[in-house]
């Protein structure tokens, strides 16, 4: 009989044991580390002479995670801040990044409702009349009559094996890179804006230079026909000219050409109708913001 009950005992004490290593939550999620040495080993073998390639450079430090800010007011062109101003309203794919972050939010939102009960109520209202021409009908008062229900439920189920928990933490790390990726997507169409537009103000300089270029190369044209006939110059000089001058109208299409697909890029960024969206020529005369010094991994 002991021997019985000694048995049970430890059955009870074993199922308690599972039952509680089952409402045990998993171990929190560390990043794992990774050794950094404070400097390469080649350097403390030979002392290398200060102009040695790598002397005197430290381990980069990112800076990923600040914050930007307004960064292209820098530049001081007003039409470019313009232009940057309307991608944040305008264009789709940084909405479709704006949507997807909006959306993981609500899924943490989702997930952490499931710590709370649920209740739920389902009103009713039926209104019925009896007929009273029915067979064996037996007249009744208040024909016709109403009825008005509500039924209500409350459930709530307690999160003892942390399964609420861990999914709370997966969709908060899920909001965390839909917030990164918006940024970056932010980031990178911003940037291509900017160079964009630089690139068709480039252009704007280099058709004014190729339109006083071709004014004088149509004078002096003019100069070599007036001279050939005066018997001074030869038919191959006036050749020349004209060639000249066809080469350098040929170079300003060319620069007109390049000047609409940069225009076109940017209507499609601030997200305008290309056949409509045009910037008038200007070109670039602004005085480059002061860069600080610095290797290349910190300009990134």
């Amino acid at each position: 009989m002991s021997i019985q009950r000694s048995a049970i005992c430890n059955c009870a004490a074993l199922a308690v044991a599972l039952f509680l290593s089952g409402c045990k939550v998993g171990p929190n999620y560390k990043t794992p580390s990774a050794a950094m040495a404070p400097s390469f080993k080649e350097e403390g073998a030979v002392a290398p002479p200060p102009s040695a390639p790598g002397v005197g450079w430290k381990h980069a430090e990112p800076g990923d995670d600040r914050i930007r800010g307004k960064w292209w007011e820098s530049y001081g062109d007003a039409q470019l801040n313009t232009l940057e101003e309307r991608v944040a309203v305008s264009n789709q794919s940084l909405k479709a990044a704006l949507a997807q972050y909006t959306q993981a939010l609500a899924a943490v939102q989702q997930y952490r409702s499931f710590y709370f009960p649920t209740l739920s109520v389902a009103p009713g209202y039926s209104r019925t009349r009896v007929s009273e021409t029915r067979p064996l009908g037996i007249p009744t008062k208040g024909n016709p009559y109403t009825d008005l229900t509500a039924i209500g439920q409350a459930s709530w189920e307690p999160d003892l094996w942390g399964n609420i928990r861990r999914s709370v933490q997966q969709q908060r790390a899920n909001a965390q890179a839909s917030a990164a990726e918006l940024a970056n997507v932010e980031l990178s169409l911003r940037a291509e804006l900017a160079m964009d537009y630089f690139e068709l103000r480039g252009l704007d300089t280099q058709k004014q230079l190729l339109d006083d270029t071709i004014q004088q190369f149509q004078r002096y044209l003019q100069l070599t026909i007036s001279r050939f006939h005066g018997g001074v110059a030869t038919d191959a000089d006036v050749a020349q000219a004209q060639t000249q001058l066809d080469q350098t109208k040929a170079q300003d299409i060319d620069v007109e050409v390049a000047r609409a697909q940069y225009e076109h890029a940017i209507a499609t960024l601030t997200g305008q109708p290309a056949s409509t969206f045009s910037l008038p020529p200007a070109p670039l005369k602004l005085r480059l913001p002061a860069v600080p010094v610095g290797v290349p991994s910190e300009m990134l």
